[in-house]
């Protein structure tokens, strides 16, 4: 019976870091988004700051509203937030600081 709550633990403890690191990264992406210009969301062809703010927003409140299990909706908040770090977070850099050559 003990080997059944170590696994039960250690994958609540699993959880638990997965959780937090998808937090992390997503007020990580939210405060980004708030401190960048307008416009340069729209010079990359990407949706407006606005609308960004109002995804990562949402995606911040799915993730403090389910904080136990991982479900369906943490993760739609957990690819909103890899769509904005990988996709639209290195253009509105480019785009603001020029090239990296």
């Amino acid at each position: 019976m003990g080997d059944v709550n170590t696994v039960n633990g250690l994958t609540g403890l699993i959880m638990l870091v997965l959780w937090l690191a998808a937090l992390g990264a997503t007020i990580f992406a939210l405060i980004h988004a708030v401190r960048q210009r307008p416009d340069a969301f729209t010079a990359v062809d990407k949706q407006t700051k606005t609308i960004w703010l109002a995804i990562l927003g949402v995606a911040l409140l799915l993730l403090l509203l389910f904080p136990a299990g991982l479900g369906l909706l943490s993760f739609i908040a957990i690819i909103a937030t890899g769509v904005y770090l990988a996709d639209v977070r290195p253009k509105v850099d480019e785009i603001q600081r020029g090239p990296r050559w």
